[in-house]
């Protein structure tokens, strides 16, 4: 049987460290030299064209930072911890050696290291982009979107999400309409740059004008996200809102056991339904934990780990919006072993709506429920109009959708 063909880049780098041997001399910016970056343009098919013409002119390349696709393997193979510079020289990394006898290990070294190569893979321009400054955010918007999806995700939807994502850092209203519409040219560049980048990485798949992950690739994005691996340690939780009856309001979920609380708590607004526009805390055994803050004495919630505060068959309190005060009820029912093919966190089972935000908790959300169901009572049509509804019957506080919910998990920002 045919070995499967590994992915390109994982030769060029794998190709590109044995070449540079004991070490390598840098110029004094730090570069590869120019003698060299002839020989591994050619050695290892970059694509880079070196002085190149135009006409009848020649273009003299002054630095091997002009050269795209050589620069941004030297700084990959340097975020990955496979090649460091030392006395001006650049050399292999000898304690990781051994990562470069597994072709599936360099792709995890380099996966891994995707987000600290913002500068090789986007490099400045004359037309930066928003998506160049803002990578970190724009490059999870990107895989989030493509982990999340079932199917293949068309071009323009990605480029919109990171788009979105990272345009919402700044006021953009009063640009001229050129201005802004060379922006998003430059941002939609950048992003069909990083799907090259992930195409030679063997991470994404493209057909037509439409992107997916490919198996390895979505791997590499769950642990990128911190997600369980097959075999470790997942705690199954059952979150249920107190004092919400006709019906209960509940969700069974499976979180890695090791999760960050504030991992659990975008993990509760997406598995519950919330629009996490309110402030939370969680009450572990008589201590707060939330955001850091100056008026509100909480422990920070992301140096505290689930497993370390709670085992299996013990409770945790969580509340959502301190005005509505929606009280979370949640127990360790058990710890399993992630399984293969799954993806966590991930809702098993459930009941009941999600009530609607600022409808003023427990109490509130029964009033709503009978003034829905009564049509002489006075404030039903206010309710209707506030909750955007034509009919009572567009509110259900039966719905709960399975599916729905474990995509909105999916599309977690991580």
């Amino acid at each position: 049987m045919m070995e499967p063909e590994q992915p390109r880049t994982v030769e060029q780098i794998r190709d590109l460290v044995s070449w540079i041997g004991a070490g390598r001399k840098l110029t004094q910016t730090g570069k590869v030299t120019l003698a060299d970056a002839r020989v591994l343009v050619a050695l290892l098919r970059t694509g880079d064209t070196i002085d190149a013409a135009i006409g009848d002119r020649i273009f003299k390349t002054k630095s091997s930072q002009e050269l795209y696709h050589l620069n941004l393997l030297v700084e990959w193979a340097k975020a990955a911890r496979l090649l460091r510079v030392v006395g001006g020289r650049l050399v292999p990394v000898k304690k990781n050696a051994r990562v470069l006898e597994d072709p599936e290990r360099i792709l995890d070294a380099l996966f891994e290291a995707l987000p600290r190569i913002s500068e090789a893979v986007l490099p400045s321009g004359w037309l930066g982009s928003i998506f160049a400054e803002e990578y970190p955010a724009g490059l999870r918007a990107l895989l989030t979107s493509l982990y999340a999806a079932d199917d293949l995700v068309p071009e323009q939807e990605l480029q919109a999400a990171v788009w979105d994502k990272v345009s919402g850092f700044y006021v953009l209203d009063d640009l001229p309409e050129d201005r802004l519409r060379l922006l998003r040219q430059s941002n939609d560049r950048d992003v069909d740059r990083l799907l090259a980048t992930l195409l030679g990485l063997g991470s994404v798949q493209r057909i037509g004008d439409a992107i997916a992950l490919t198996a390895p690739g979505r791997q590499a994005v769950a642990q990128l996200r911190g997600e369980a691996r097959p075999g470790d340690p997942v705690y199954q939780l059952r979150i249920e809102l107190a004092e919400v009856e006709q019906p209960a309001v509940w969700r069974r979920v499976q979180v890695p056991a090791g999760f960050r609380l504030d991992r659990l708590h975008l993990t509760i607004q997406a598995a519950v339904g919330w629009q996490n526009c309110h402030l939370h805390a969680f009450d572990v055994k008589g201590v707060n934990y939330g955001r850091p803050s100056s008026e509100l004495d909480f422990v920070d919630e992301t140096a505290a780990a689930l497993d370390a505060l709670v085992k299996e068959g013990e409770f945790l309190d969580y509340t959502y919006d301190f005005g509505d005060s929606w009280e979370h009820r949640i127990l360790v029912e058990r710890q399993v072993a992630a399984e293969a093919g799954h993806r966590y966190p991930l809702c098993v089972d459930g009941a009941g709506a999600c009530p609607p935000e600022d409808c003023g908790g427990p109490g509130g959300y029964d009033d709503l429920k009978q003034a829905l169901g009564d049509t002489a009572r006075p404030e039903h049509e206010d309710l209707l109009r506030w909750l955007g509804l034509e009919t009572a019957a567009g509110f259900d506080p039966t719905h709960f959708d399975l599916h729905r919910t474990n995509q909105r998990l999916r599309a977690l920002d991580w």
